[in-house]
């Protein structure tokens, strides 16, 4: 791994907007694995064009299966000079002639015209990406990274229920992100499913009766429980998802997000905003761990994550018994680690 440079990170040559905050350019890269983010950028682009002029023109053009000279043709100026909106997506399977093409028609972009191009990830394009990075074309690049941080998430769905002119509780929020963690989309049409068939404020227990199903949802109340001492309710919540067809593998998997969460900040010292900017947390998860490692010691700790390895290993199959695997667990995380 290269080392870390001492001077300050180089400031790119063009500007980075988020892709809830870009506008209208001649050209717009947008780069990145995270298509549902990449998707409402692009959305977001057309409908402020649409809105300044309706007779607004838009095409559309896969470079991966580009024909010469469909840019400059789409690009060309039209009889009655609409502003135009060209779309080209797998930028990242491009053909030679694309390339050619579009580098050709940066060095000199059509008035009234933006050129989207959508780049998924990879090295294919570079060159492209290289002159649009160093300013070639006046153009601007939306990064869509993927969400991988629980924060990040976080983050997302909170900014969900606010556009939505929505409250939803820090607890409502944790537990739809533990839901939909695989899938952002999933995780923004859960969002926007709970603002359109709900009322008032989306708290956890809106949550839980709306995704009663959902195994992680349930998985979290079991862990809750346990990890506030409650052994027979966690216990009989956690009979109750099984018999219902949850999986007790994203079972051991919240138990296991809630107490590594805990073990980080056991004995951490600091505000919440300065523990959760240095663990990568929000200050509200930073407070629960903080409550929820009240009656706990050090030792308390390590045998609750043996446990938890323990289980891990037993439901994924090193076990023949994933229901006593996951009851030993419970008891050993609901007794603070002294065991059943």
């Amino acid at each position: 791994m290269a080392a870390r440079s001492g001077g300050a990170a180089k400031k790119p040559a063009i500007p980075q907007p988020a892709w809830h905050s870009v506008t209208p350019a001649p050209v717009v890269l947008v780069s990145g694995p995270e298509s549902l983010l990449a998707e409402r950028a692009i959305r977001s682009i057309r409908e402020q064009m649409r809105s300044a002029d309706p007779s607004l023109e838009v095409s559309d053009i896969d470079a991966g299966q580009y024909a010469p000279g469909e840019l400059l043709t789409l690009a060309s100026p039209s009889l009655f000079a609409e502003p135009r909106l060209i779309r080209v997506d797998q930028v990242e399977k491009c053909t030679d002639a694309f390339l050619e093409e579009t580098l050709a028609y940066l060095a000199e972009p059509a008035d009234d015209t933006v050129l989207v191009l959508r780049h998924g990830g990879g090295v294919r394009g570079k060159k492209l990406l290289d002159a649009i990075r160093g300013g070639l074309g006046s153009g601007v690049e939306v990064v869509c990274a993927e969400l991988k941080r629980e924060s990040d998430k976080v983050d997302f769905a909170a900014a969900e229920f606010r556009a939505a002119g929505r409250k939803a509780t820090p607890g409502a929020v944790r537990a739809l992100v533990s839901a939909f963690s695989d899938d952002l989309a999933e995780l923004a049409a859960a969002c926007r499913q709970l603002v359109s068939d709900t009322d008032g404020d989306i708290t956890e227990a809106v949550v839980d009766r709306y995704y009663e199903g959902r195994a992680e949802v349930t998985a979290f109340a079991v862990a809750d429980a346990a990890i506030a001492g409650r052994l027979g309710e966690s216990l009989g919540l956690m009979r109750h998802a099984l018999a219902s067809g949850s999986d007790p593998v994203p079972m051991v998997a919240a138990f296991a997000m809630k107490v590594r969460t805990m073990a980080k900040l056991a004995g951490a010292r600091g505000s919440s905003n300065d523990l959760a900017k240095r663990f990568g947390l929000q200050s509200w998860q930073v407070d629960r761990a903080r409550r929820d490692l009240q009656g706990w010691t050090d030792e308390g700790l390590a045998r609750a994550i043996e446990a938890l390895a323990t289980a891990d290993a037993q439901v994924k199959g090193a076990g023949r018994d994933p229901v006593y695997a996951l009851e030993r667990m419970v008891g050993v995380i609901a007794s603070r680690g002294s065991g059943v």
